[in-house]
């Protein structure tokens, strides 16, 4: 099975840390988990919206788009502001 990176962090920071500082961080990891899933729902959203907006470029359904959605690396980087850090 594969792992989310904030999984992956989790199991690194593990090795490390005493069982206390581990349930210190659990409740974090927890909501570090929420966010990341999140973020992969709206990040495969932008894409199926990618994917019918090219469906219907080729059938004639445009006009009901207001806008073409980002492409993936437009997404990420305004979404999460990848230029200005």
């Amino acid at each position: 099975m594969k792992q989310t990176a904030v999984e992956f962090l989790q199991e690194c920071l593990s090795i490390h840390l005493s069982h206390q500082q581990q349930m210190q961080f659990e409740g974090l990891f927890q909501q570090a988990k929420e966010m990341e899933k999140e973020q992969m729902r709206l990040a495969d959203k932008n894409g199926r919206d990618r994917n019918q907006y090219k469906h219907d470029t080729g059938y004639g359904g445009v006009e009901y788009w207001d806008n073409e959605p980002k492409s993936f690396e437009d997404y990420y980087n305004e979404t999460f502001n990848t230029g200005e850090r």
